[in-house]
């Protein structure tokens, strides 16, 4: 097999919440994997600081402001990065979560969730997805070539308790990753691909309070049940979605278009019993 299938060198990517726990896993094993990396997120100086503590100083990881729920900022993100590497050839729609008061809890029926923490939710994940997607990938459109790979979540198949809004919105993902990996290859190009990961349960500080008891560092009944339904009997790290994303990526997938794969540990594919 020829080493050049996951050979990303001389491609430029743009990773959104790059400067996150799993966002940043990810920007640097594109790095590593040789393309040119920009982190794209809010705050800029969090950017560049993310920039500079994960490509270890490397003039080949950048930081850029950019809010993916506000297409005018994406714009002149994009515009900054043609500029300074002159093309875009992956964009990793990494940025997305949930918020706690889109929450269904005990004390928090569903009865009365307020619309605007729906509508943030789902503003964050779905248009933060759909808005990166036309911006970034109009550079790919007029370059007849390109690899966009959304982030999903196992909620998206399998709706979790509690995660109302965060559930249909990363099932909406899916849906517009396998619908935008069809128009784009009739439309534009067939050398342009969109697929999905979907990650299992990684301990993240948006969700390690409901996973992992705080005084005790012993696993809530959430996060004992998570557990009891993955097969492998572990959360996910950070690294073990970097294989599966220089794939999709790089050219050794260069027939694969509009899937969604999960990084799960064999969660998807357990019953529990």
């Amino acid at each position: 097999m020829s080493e050049g299938l996951f050979d990303l060198h001389d491609l430029v990517a743009v990773v959104t919440g790059g400067s996150g726990v799993l966002g940043g896993a990810m920007a640097q094993g594109l790095l590593d994997a040789g393309a040119r990396v920009a982190i794209l997120g809010r705050d800029r100086a969090k950017t560049e600081q993310a920039a500079q503590a994960l490509g270890r100083g490397s003039d080949r990881m950048i930081g850029l402001a950019g809010d993916v729920t506000q297409r005018e900022t994406l714009e002149q993100a994009a515009q900054d990065l043609v500029s300074r590497w002159g093309r875009i050839d992956i964009l990793v729609n990494a940025a997305g979560g949930n918020r706690p008061d889109a929450n269904a809890t005990p004390s928090q029926p569903f009865f009365d969730l307020s619309a605007e923490a729906l509508r943030g939710a789902v503003d964050l994940n779905l248009m933060g997805t759909i808005l990166p997607s036309q911006v970034f990938g109009r550079h790919m459109a007029e370059q007849k070539a390109g690899s966009i790979i959304n982030i999903s979540s196992m909620a998206a198949s399998r709706p979790l308790t509690r995660v109302i809004a965060y559930a249909a919105s990363k099932a909406a993902v899916d849906n517009f990753t396998r619908w935008l990996a069809v128009h784009l290859a009739q439309e534009c190009s067939p050398q342009i691909r969109v697929n999905a990961i979907a990650p299992g349960f990684f301990l993240g500080e948006q969700n390690r309070a409901l996973l992992v008891d705080q005084a005790t560092g012993e696993l809530t009944p959430r996060g004992r049940a998570i557990i009891g339904h993955t097969p492998m009997g572990r959360f996910g790290e950070p690294g073990d979605l970097v294989g599966t994303l220089v794939w999709l990526a790089s050219p050794a997938s260069a027939f694969v278009t509009g899937i969604v794969v999960p990084v799960d540990g064999g969660f998807s594919a357990s019953s529990g019993i």
